[in-house]
């Protein structure tokens, strides 16, 4: 059976301020547990590799699942402090690839030709490309072999520009993931602010916010198993 990679950030802070970002612990946990739970083994895998901040924020919304999961051997070693560097990651491997979120994602994600390409091989495998919430900046410049943007045309969702003015960001962050995603052509669709939504469409599941990782990780299961 294939693995699942799952993508953390390493980025520590928004950018040249001093406020801490970093991973959004529930993204990572809560699809892994259910992954892990239909048998898949999953490898953690970050753009420099190494250690994986967290988001201070996200342990407000922690539960006993999620605290059970981040106190682990398994995941404190492998996730968040030896994730793997992409060019230690073969995509043949892999049956998807699932990028986490967490602000940190805006900055070192989008321009990381290393995990676009990992995307787009997994992909032309067959493979699902998916992600939640801020996750989506690692999909936004991932290009197929004809040079074309790979959400272009294609429905998913992602933390919509509402939901980022909600979380007081709009005057940190370097882009709204929504814009850029419409902007390369993308059918980009919304349920209410901070309600859990996950959409589907052919090998891509993407997820609209903190609290839509489970519902991407279900839709990432049931589309395994019909393999």
């Amino acid at each position: 059976m294939k693995k699942i990679l799952i993508v953390l950030t390493n980025t520590t802070r928004y950018g040249t301020t001093t406020d801490p970002t970093g991973l959004w612990l529930g993204e990572a946990t809560e699809f892994a547990l259910i992954l892990q739970q239909a048998g898949y083994q999953v490898d953690y895998v970050s753009p420099k590799g190494g250690f994986v901040p967290l988001d201070p924020r996200s342990m407000k919304y922690t539960d006993d699942e999620v605290m059970d999961f981040y106190e682990s051997a398994d995941f404190q070693q492998r996730g968040l402090t030896a994730s793997l560097m992409p060019n230690q990651v073969n995509a043949a491997d892999y049956a998807a690839i699932y990028y986490a979120g967490g602000h940190g994602v805006m900055w070192d994600f989008p321009d990381n030709q290393p995990l676009q390409h990992l995307a787009a091989d997994i992909y032309k495998n067959g493979g699902f490309v998916t992600s939640v919430c801020h996750g989506i900046a690692g999909l936004l410049n991932v290009k197929l072999a004809d040079g074309a943007y790979l959400i272009a045309g294609r429905k998913i969702t992602g933390f919509t520009k509402s939901e980022e003015i909600l979380a007081g960001k709009r005057s940190v962050v370097p882009f709204f993931n929504q814009v850029e995603a419409e902007k390369r052509g993308a059918k980009f669709s919304k349920h209410r602010a901070y309600s859990e939504y996950a959409v589907q469409d052919g090998q891509l599941i993407t997820g609209q916010n903190p609290f839509s990782a489970k519902a991407v990780a279900r839709l990432l299961v049931k589309s395994l198993s019909h393999k």
